[in-house]
């Protein structure tokens, strides 16, 4: 299940205040941070993107 076109305009991740690229995949859906220094990765969990910095992935 994709996100809104108009979500993505107006989410930013909450670390570093970049924008959000949406690599939703059918096994792991996420949000990932195109901050150069950030990347953090955040999961879309029921089509609803979890936010928090706790719950990212950090960037391999």
């Amino acid at each position: 299940m994709a996100l809104e076109a108009g979500l993505l305009e107006i989410l930013a991740c909450p670390a570093c205040h970049s924008p959000l690229d949406d690599r939703t995949a059918d096994d792991s859906p996420e949000l990932v941070c195109t901050g150069t220094d950030c990347g953090l990765a955040y999961p879309v969990r029921d089509g609803i993107p979890v936010l928090l910095v706790d719950e990212a992935r950090r960037p391999a």
